[in-house]
């Protein structure tokens, strides 16, 4: 794939581009260059978006609409974001950013359908996290779209929850930059997330494993309840197993070119979504990602149903666990207290804001 200033391919991405690819691509490329198997892809790095808000001149028309803002009024908030996205979406990209976008797809197939995920370059950061709060566009075809999926991913950077989390922690909007991950579709006979401990109780013997039919947005955004399986990390045997109702999945719709949600058939509802054998390689990918990273990770999966067995398993994102590591920088509370208040958080939300 040709790299250029405006886009890099997953396989020339090193830690060292996370400034130009932000950190969910900056882990797509490390994956791949370790060798672990991941969608094939490229970054749409961050000069191509200073490159389209140089050219229209967007910096001072964005400055201008937040001048006036109180974040504490999430009414003149979400107005000065409407207006900012309505501005970015409104401008063609520069012909050289556009065209370095259409040559980078070009070179993956033809129409390929394929995600298209901001990667905003704070996102990652444990003290700053900014997931979730950008966009994913899944099963998009044809260059076009491709394109102004891209330009949607950078409007995005302006939503009203962005917006006011930037504003309450004093982090300059124009400082935030927007890469954006091009990759190719997985279409997902399963898929869910991985952590490398356990998010009930901060246990780092345990990988705790969730899974459902489908893409695995459905796990992530809590519309299914997924099988849930603990695996003990040295010895990789499952010590404990629920199966759910997984009522409904996302699947890819190529007629459609979209993703789109069906209800799961009765006969496939209360059966396990993976094999023993399919629950163990989830695992050991977690373990592997772990230990690449040094440090306990939140790994989004997918077992492709168009890949042999054995060859399927693709890794779509690995980041750090936020929870447990957030919980080592609180003042320590009783040993009873900070269990119950992790019990009610995880709850809550299991995995945290993610995107």
């Amino acid at each position: 794939m040709g790299d250029n200033l405006y886009t890099l391919d997953f396989s020339n991405i090193g830690s060292a581009d996370h400034a130009r690819v932000g950190g969910k691509c900056a882990s797509l490329g490390e994956m791949t260059q370790a060798g672990v198997a991941v969608p094939p892809g490229f970054a749409v790095t961050t000069e191509a978006y200073s490159a389209m808000l140089d050219h229209h001149g967007l910096r001072d028309e964005i400055a201008r609409h937040l001048a006036g803002v109180d974040p504490e009024d999430l009414d003149s908030v979400d107005r000065a974001a409407q207006a900012i996205r309505i501005r970015i979406r409104s401008h063609r990209l520069p012909d050289e950013v556009e065209a370095g976008i259409r040559t980078a797809y070009a070179a993956m197939g033809e129409d390929m359908p394929v995600a298209v995920r901001s990667s905003a370059t704070a996102e990652d950061l444990p003290d700053a996290s900014f997931a979730g709060q950008q966009d994913t566009y899944l099963w998009v075809k044809g260059a076009d779209d491709v394109v102004s999926h891209v330009r949607d991913c950078w409007a995005s950077l302006y939503t009203t929850r962005a917006v006011a989390y930037r504003e309450k922690n004093n982090i300059p909007h124009i400082d935030v930059l927007m890469s954006v991950g091009v990759q190719k579709m997985v279409n997902a006979r399963a898929a869910g997330v991985a952590m490398t401990l356990d998010p009930g109780t901060g246990d780092r013997t345990r990988i705790v494993i969730d899974a459902s039919w489908g893409l695995g947005e459905m796990v992530v955004s809590g519309v299914v309840t997924p099988d849930n399986y603990s695996v003990e990390k040295v010895l990789e045997e499952i010590i404990d197993r629920k199966i759910s109702d997984k009522h409904v999945e996302l699947v890819g719709d190529a007629a459609a070119g979209e993703a789109v949600e069906r209800e799961v058939e009765d006969a496939r509802r209360k059966v396990p979504c993976l094999s023993d054998a399919e629950v163990l390689a989830v695992a050991r990918l977690a373990k592997r990602l772990e230990r690449q990273n040094k440090c306990p990770q939140d790994v989004e999966w997918a077992i492709d149903a168009d890949l042999p067995a054995g060859e399927n398993l693709l890794a779509l994102q690995s980041r750090p666990e936020t929870i447990w590591s957030q919980k080592k920088k609180d003042k320590p509370k009783s040993s009873y207290s900070t269990g119950m208040m992790s019990i009610v958080g995880t709850l809550n939300n299991p995995y945290g804001a993610r995107s």
